[in-house]
């Protein structure tokens, strides 16, 4: 057994080794308090089937002011409510938007369109043209320049929009930073509010049967049909998850499907050998 003194001297150092690992990747601000009474007021209230104010005014990533509602009306939107001089979770959740956006068959700007917004009203179109810039690179297809726009707006059009879809933040002037929560909204062609996912790491599969429920099934195949009478959306988990009983239905129903053609060939094949002459038999 080691000894009490080895002991207490191994449990030192290894505080002493936290503190100093906390110490160099501190960033001279003083990190957030669990116990701060302003954190409660962050999260997600679910509005499916809100409308978002179409009417709302915020300016591209090139400096023109554009409506909310140019957006809308052909394609399916998702929406991620972040801000550009974020270095903490924003980086990550569009890093992680872009890895479940590249498997899929559907292109940007074709299938559907991403709005980003900051909820930062003192950030510039410039400042969101760089990011555009840099996610394109990562996202690396063509023709998403026009299917991914960076908006930037006044504190009144961002506070409208926010209370709409049910985000809710809160600026931390000691930090400068805002508290937040991460996912995204999927919005349908009219600008309502039809899914969220919660996160930083999405299931393609999940932002696909999103995307072809938003688009009221103008885009995708019949197998998306099908995976959508399998799986359904849970607004509590921000998921899909698999109806064992329509599994089971559609195993059913594939069965008595696969014995009919069976007996049915089978009966063909009986035919053909009665009306054969005898001779031949």
């Amino acid at each position: 057994m080691m000894p009490r003194r080895i002991l207490s001297f191994s449990l030192a150092l290894a505080v002493l080794a936290l503190t100093a690992l906390a110490a160099a990747h501190g960033t001279g601000k003083e990190p957030y308090s669990r116990d701060e009474a302003f954190l409660n007021d962050i999260g997600f209230d679910q509005k499916l089937g809100h409308e978002v104010p179409l009417d709302l005014t915020f300016r591209d990533e090139a400096g023109r002011a554009v409506t909310l509602g140019s957006y809308f009306s052909t394609k399916p939107v998702i929406m991620l409510l972040t801000y550009y001089n974020c270095t903490m979770l924003c980086p990550v959740l569009m890093d992680g938007l872009v890895r479940a956006l590249r498997p899929l068959s559907f292109d940007m700007g074709k299938q559907y369109t991403v709005l980003s917004v900051s909820i930062n009203p003192r950030e510039a179109p410039t400042l969101a043209a760089a990011r555009k810039e840099l996610y394109l690179q990562r996202y690396d297809r063509k023709g998403a320049s026009d299917g991914w726009h960076f908006l930037t707006g006044n504190e009144e059009a961002i506070q409208k929009l926010t209370q709409a879809v049910g985000f809710r933040y809160v600026y931390d002037a000691k930090q400068d930073e805002y508290a937040h929560a991460t996912g995204i909204l999927i919005l349908t062609r009219q600008g309502k509010v039809s899914r969220y996912y919660y996160g930083v790491e999405f299931v393609p599969r999940d932002l696909r049967l999103g995307l072809v429920e938003a688009a009221a099934n103008s885009i995708g195949t019949p197998v998306d049909q099908l995976l959508l009478y399998c799986y359904h959306y849970d607004p509590l988990t921000g998921k899909y998850g698999l109806i064992i009983m329509n599994v089971l239905r559609l195993a059913g129903t594939a069965t008595v499907f696969a014995l009919g053609g069976f007996v049915l060939v089978m009966l063909r094949r009986d035919r053909r050998t009665d009306l054969r002459p005898r001779e031949a038999r």
